[in-house]
């Protein structure tokens, strides 16, 4: 990820706290938010926004899902980065950037805002209009595509609806720390205990899920919602990276019949697949994260066949 201290680029991949070896991710500092009344400073229109991602990222990866599912392509243009992050953190490959021609993501964060100090992640929601990020923040990224731009699209698909809030919050925030992150915790932990501790919750999360999915269709009862893409994106990884270059190995996701079955149908959905890149992924995290894999060795195999035939489609 790297971090911009004082206007420049440190190359420094993650923040730990230092006494326990923990990874500590830090929050996102763009929080703008479009809409689709005309007053607003940032209006839902056609060809104003830019989605920058990588392919290997889940969390831009649910930005481009949102995108997919919501037919905003033809409304948000997108660049995807190079797949290797080096010494200069996220780069935008031969052709550069689009828009302003620039080399490196960092320095689209110091044209948004000069004095900016912290991480330079990826989604980044850049608008045309006012040349700044709108936001950086995923979950707020998709929930604008859910809804901001129906008007234009004509789409009413809603995958975070008022009913269904209080439930799809309740299982994101378990989500989130113990899968989402918790693979990323495991990862980059820097002691044992600290690993341990990512690693237990991890799979105490992946045994309630296989009980869960055995009489749920979804993560919330019958219906597809926001909870179940922003698990997609960090299952489809897991044997072709989490499960090896994270040391997640207690079991690979393709041993899990429910979870397997699940993520085959997600993958499956219309459009979905077209947003995976599995080798592309492999070689961001095995190419890109030194401490983790020296030798920088991408290895062959852990991509799973999510083509096969699943049986979502039976009664719960």
């Amino acid at each position: 990820m790297g971090l911009i201290v004082n206007g420049k680029w440190v190359d420094q991949w993650y923040d730990t706290e230092a006494s326990k070896g923990e990874f500590v991710r830090q929050d996102s500092r763009f929080r703008h938010q479009i809409s689709a009344d005309p007053s607003s400073q940032y209006y839902a229109e056609k060809d104003r926004y830019h989605l920058y991602v990588s392919l290997a990222c889940p969390w831009a990866h649910r930005t481009l899902i949102f995108r997919k599912l919501k037919q905003l392509e033809d409304i948000i243009s997108v660049s995807v980065v190079k797949p290797e992050m080096l010494d200069n953190g996220w780069e935008f490959g031969e052709k550069g950037d689009p828009l302003y021609q620039l080399d490196y993501a960092y320095q689209l964060y110091l044209k948004a805002a000069p004095d900016y100090q912290g991480r330079v992640t990826v989604p980044i929601l850049w608008d045309k209009k006012t040349q700044t990020i709108v936001n950086n923040e995923s979950i707020e990224i998709i929930r604008m595509f859910n809804t901001a731009f129906n008007d234009l699209t004509g789409n009413s698909d809603n995958y975070y609806p008022d009913s269904l809030q209080e439930q799809i919050e309740a299982v994101n925030e378990r989500i989130y720390h113990t899968v989402n992150n918790g693979v990323y915790r495991a990862g980059f932990a820097t002691t044992q205990a600290a690993y341990e501790e990512a690693y237990y919750e991890l799979f105490d999360s992946l045994d309630w899920l296989e009980q869960h999915l055995s009489t749920n269709r979804y993560l919330v009862g019958e219906h597809l919602t926001e909870a179940d893409w922003r698990l997609f994106t960090t299952l489809v990884r897991f044997d072709a990276v989490y499960h090896g270059h994270f040391k997640c190995n207690k079991q690979k996701l393709s041993e899990y019949h429910h979870i397997y079955n699940y993520v085959k149908a997600l993958y499956q959905v219309n459009g979905i697949k077209e947003t995976v890149d599995l080798e592309y992924t492999k070689q961001h995290y095995y190419a890109s994260h030194k401490t983790i894999n020296p030798t920088l060795i991408v290895p062959l195999g852990g991509i799973c066949n999510f083509d096969e035939a699943h049986d979502r489609d039976r009664s719960y």
